[in-house]
């Protein structure tokens, strides 16, 4: 299952980026019976939040945000038109903001950053299963 978005550069594009993610887990939940946990639904948003968030902030023009699912994991994917491939800074508790790729790259199983002839993409993994609530508790 796999569905594209064109975002604008508005304000109000990453709330809908986060709605249109909601609603395609919950399709993937309703329609293939896919396992979804709250943990994904929420990493997703999140993910989902901070790419677009990066590309409407640091890329000019359009976003594109493309989300794939199997029966094991969620690809977000988004396309800026800025070539230059994103870092995650070195900690700094004095800095405010600009964490967002520190973030993501925490909360997810994998993350791709590819430059495009025109662009980047970045793909970021975020396993359905939550994987604390799969590991038994450490024997007494």
């Amino acid at each position: 299952m796999r569905a594209g978005y064109a975002l604008g550069g508005d304000d109000g594009c990453i709330a809908d980026a986060r709605h249109h993610a909601a609603a395609f887990l919950d399709r993937a939940v309703a329609e293939h019976h896919l396992p979804v946990s709250a943990r994904a639904r929420d990493l997703t948003q999140l993910v989902v939040s901070e790419l677009v968030t990066n590309a409407r902030k640091y890329a000019p023009g359009p976003v594109l945000m493309e989300l794939r699912i199997t029966a094991h994991a969620v690809d977000v994917i988004v396309w800026d038109s800025d070539p230059t491939v994103p870092a995650a800074r070195p900690a700094d508790p004095d800095r405010i903001g600009q964490h967002g790729l520190e973030i993501v790259k925490a909360v997810t199983e994998d993350l791709f950053i590819e430059q495009q002839p025109v662009g980047k993409r970045i793909t970021a993994r975020i396993p359905l299963l939550d994987p604390l609530a799969a590991t038994p508790p450490p024997a007494a």
